[in-house]
This record gives C-alpha cells, sequence and structure tokens, in this order.
C-alpha cells in the first residue's frame, strides 16, 4: 500500500501501540490524543517508566529526508543545551516506519505558558532564539523549502483560486486583493535589500514555546525551513504598535547577547505576516479532505471567512506601508 495515501481514520489506537511495542518498549495501554492537526500526536503510558510522546507523520507531507533533516537540526540544539525537545534515538535511529505510517518518539515535556508581564522573560526568550539561530545559520536544510514569496504566498494562493474553495462571487474579490497583497510584500522585501536565510524554528509562537521553572524550552520543529531571522521573531509580538515596540526591544537585547540581527529586517514583519495569512487559509483548504479538520474548522469554506480574509489582506496592504518598528537592543521604549 501507498503510504503518501493512507487516511489518518486507519491509525487505530491498537495500531499506535503495536507501533511503539515494536520498538522494543512495553505499553501499558494508556493512550491520549494531544493537540495536533498536521500530524497525530499522543501521550502514550509505558510500563515502568514516565509516559513517553509519540508522533505520527502526515502522509505525503515530508519525505524521509526532509524529517530526518528537521530531526538532525533539533538534535544539534539538544546537543548545545539549547532546550529544544528532540526526538529519541532507538535502534540507532529517530524515524520508524510500522504499517505503512512514519512515526517517531520524545520524552514528555510539560510546561505552561510564559507570564510575559514578569521582568526579564522577553530577554530569556529572545536569547534562547539567538542561540538557535547561531546554530541554525551554521549550515543550510539540504531538503525541506525556504519561507519565501513563492512558497508562503504565490503557490498557496494559486492554489485557492484554482481549486474553487471560496465562493464564485468573491473569487475576483480575492484574486484582486491578493495580488495587491503580494505586490506589497515585494515592496516589503525590495526595502530589506540584500538578506540572509538561516535555518528556522518556522513556527515560533507562544503555543510552541512551554514554560518551567527552569525557562523555556521549545517543541514541534515540524515547520523547519529555511528562511529570514525575523521570522522567528515576529509572532512573538502582540498588541498595539507601541507594545510590539517594546517587547521586540526587550526580546533583542537577550537575542543579540548571541546572535546580530539585521535592522533592515524589520521591513518584512507585516510582509511576513500577510504570507502566514495567505498560506493558512491554503493549508486549511489542502486539509479540507480530512474529516478531523471539518469537525475543528466548521467556519472555513463559508462566505464570511472569505469576506474576512479579504478585509485582512486589505488591511495588511495598508500595514505594510505604514513605518516598521525599530530594531535596537539599545535605549528605552
Amino acid at each position: 500500500m501507498d503510504q503518501n495515501n493512507i487516511p489518518f481514520s486507519n491509525l487505530s489506537p491498537d495500531l499506535i501501540l503495536d507501533a511503539i511495542d515494536s520498538l522494543g518498549l512495553h505499553t501499558d495501554g494508556r493512550l491520549l490524543a494531544l493537540n495536533s492537526y498536521e500530524n497525530r500526536v499522543y501521550q502514550v503510558g509505558v510500563e515502568d517508566a514516565l509516559p513517553i510522546v509519540a508522533k505520527f507523520y502526515r502522509p505525503n507531507r515530508w519525505d524521509d529526508d526532509a524529517i530526518l533533516e528537521e530531526h538532525a537540526f533539533v538534535q544539534s540544539l539538544a546537543d548545545a543545551e539549547i532546550p529544544a525537545v528532540a526526538p529519541s534515538i532507538i535502534n540507532n535511529s529517530t524515524l520508524f516506519n510500522y504499517q505503512h505510517f512514519r512515526f517517531s518518539i520524545f520524552h514528555k515535556h510539560g510546561g505552561r505558558a510564559p507570564d510575559l508581564d514578569q521582568k526579564g522573560v522577553l530577554q530569556w526568550i529572545g536569547r534562547f532564539i539567538g542561540r538557535i539561530h547561531a546554530i541554525g545559520s551554521l549550515a543550510d536544510f539540504r531538503h525541506r523549502p525556504e519561507l519565501n514569496i513563492t512558497t508562503f504566498g504565490e503557490e498557496p494562493s494559486n492554489y485557492l483560486l484554482e481549486q474553487g474553495m471560496m465562493p464564485k462571487e468573491l473569487e475576483s474579490v480575492y484574486r484582486g486583493v491578493v495580488a495587491q497583497a503580494l505586490e506589497g510584500v515585494k515592496r516589503c522585501f525590495d526595502r530589506t535589500g540584500d538578506l540572509a536565510t538561516l535555518r528556522l524554528h518556522g513556527d515560533c509562537h507562544m503555543g510552541n514555546l512551554l514554560w518551567t521553572d527552569a525557562g523555556p524550552h521549545f517543541v514541534d520543529f515540524d515547520d523547519s525551513r529555511m528562511g529570514p531571522a525575523i521570522q522567528d521573531l515576529w509572532m512573538m509580538l502582540s498588541g498595539t504598535p507601541n507594545e510590539m515596540q517594546k517587547q521586540f526591544h526587550q526580546i533583542l537585547l537577550g537575542y543579540e547577547d548571541f546572535y546580530e540581527f539585521n535592522p533592515n529586517e524589520v521591513h518584512l514583519i507585516e510582509a511576513l505576516r500577510t504570507l502566514r495569512l495567505i498560506h493558512y487559509s491554503a493549508w486549511l483548504a489542502r486539509r479540507w479532505d480530512d474529516p478531523a479538520f471539518k469537525v475543528a474548522f466548521t467556519w472555513f469554506n463559508t462566505q464570511q471567512y472569505w469576506q474576512d480574509r479579504i478585509l485582512e489582506l486589505r488591511e495588511q496592504i495598508a500595514l505594510m506601508d505604514e513605518p516598521p518598528l525599530i530594531a535596537s537592543a539599545s535605549g528605552n521604549f
């Protein structure tokens, strides 16, 4: 059977437990599904040991080389004592196959959302992202794609229009607005000038950052790819422009202890946000055959959804022409 065509509905509890047992681990029957839509992730009880986390990869997304490349990157971070959760090495491997499903095993790492109002927390986060980027800049991915206008803007928007994922009466409006938005993105990249790319976390938002008394640790490098450093920083910012400026300043105070930030990349913040919005809609559309998406995202593919996306892109078009944040780790904001 072609593993690319196997639905997640075939991933039964018995299959999950048998897959893990096949590695020489002895499961005790406890199985808890964790929050994940792209892959399927479970906390699994193991006899006479702490529970482990098993991640079953979505078929037909990454090939083996791309998954192993991500694993090697995260392991290099862990080897440098950066708190990134790397997959467990079992029988000299980190990627396994059982009944045509590929999966990996991780130690369980709990945590809570960081308290961003607590003094020093944003600097602490900045230091670890700076350390991730210092390692990420040492080599390039060969099997994982780059985050750019083509992969996150042009290809996703073309897919949405070609697949007829929106009401017919809104197609021409969306086509015009997304074209205008992508022109704005290109102007932002032009203003940035020469741009270095490096291996990123790729989806570095607060949901993938868990906090303990020992500090932060980063999880879920599944979207790791090549891209500009600011991609791993802008999703840490929220609120009004003034609030984001203060947050950015604190993050850079820590970040630049370990990696130099190119200040011109501030021109990309709203451009990358625009690309993420386009890519997210296409991600939902590409996964619409998965029954879990129809249950979790009932509002997708409705008239209201696409009207909101059009309005959102129009707002981004205006924001991309506004003055950017100031990239400085000195002074007060």
